[in-house]
C-alpha cells in the first residue's frame, strides 16, 4: 500500500493557508471586531482553551470590544491572557466583563502588527514546508518498497514542489494583502 498521498498533501498544505488567513483576520486594521480575539487562549481547567468558549466576545461601539466571562473565577486568567496576546489591548476588569478599549493606531503598532503578520506567515510557511517533507519521505518510502518506480517518484516530487510553492506564493499574497491594509499604503 503506497503511503503518498497528493490529495492528504495538497489539503495540509491549504489548511495551512486558511489557518494564517484566520490568524491575520485577527489583527486589527482600524475598526473593533470580534475576530481580533480569535488567537486569544486563555489557561484555565488546567488547559489552554480558545477565548471565545470561556466568554462572550462582542463589539457594542466601534471602538471597543466587550468580553462577558462565564466564570468569576476565569476573569484574571482571561484578563492575563489578553494583555499577554501581543494585541497592544488593555483590558479594563468591571466585575465579569472586560472592556477593551481600541486605541488609535500609531506608526509604531502599525509596524509592530506588520512584524505580528509576518511571524504569522512565517509560521505558515513552516507547516507548509513540514508537509512537502512528509510528502517527499512518503515518496522515497514507497520507492524503497518497489512500489513505485524512480522516474514515478521524480515526477510526484515535481508535483510536490509546485503544489509547495503555489501555496507558499498564496501566503505571501495574504501577507502582502494585510501589510497594504495595516500600514495604509
Amino acid at each position: 500500500m503506497a503511503k503518498y498521498d497528493k490529495i492528504d498533501l495538497e489539503r495540509r498544505m491549504k489548511g495551512a493557508v486558511d489557518s494564517l488567513k484566520s490568524d491575520l483576520a485577527g489583527l486589527r486594521t482600524s475598526r473593533a471586531s470580534a475576530n481580533l480575539l480569535d488567537p486569544v487562549t486563555v489557561e484555565v481547567y488546567g488547559s489552554h482553551m480558545p477565548l471565545n468558549q470561556v466568554a462572550s466576545v462582542s463589539v457594542p461601539e466601534p471602538r471597543m470590544i466587550s468580553v462577558q466571562v462565564w466564570d468569576k473565577s476565569n476573569v484574571g486568567p482571561v484578563e492575563k491572557a489578553i494583555r499577554s496576546a501581543g494585541l497592544g489591548l488593555n483590558p479594563i476588569n468591571d466585575g465579569q466583563t472586560l472592556r477593551l478599549p481600541i486605541p488609535d493606531l500609531t506608526e509604531e503598532r502599525r509596524k509592530e502588527l506588520a512584524k505580528l503578520a509576518g511571524q504569522y506567515a512565517e509560521k505558515a510557511r513552516v507547516a507548509i514546508r513540514n508537509v512537502r517533507r512528509d510528502g517527499m519521505e512518503a515518496l522515497k518510502a514507497d520507492e524503497n518498497k518497489k512500489e513505485i518506480s524512480e522516474d514515478d517518484r521524480k515526477r510526484a516530487e515535481t508535483e510536490v514542489q509546485k503544489l509547495t510553492d503555489d501555496q507558499i506564493k498564496d501566503v505571501d499574497d495574504e501577507l502582502a494583502r494585510k501589510e497594504k491594509d495595516i500600514l495604509g499604503k
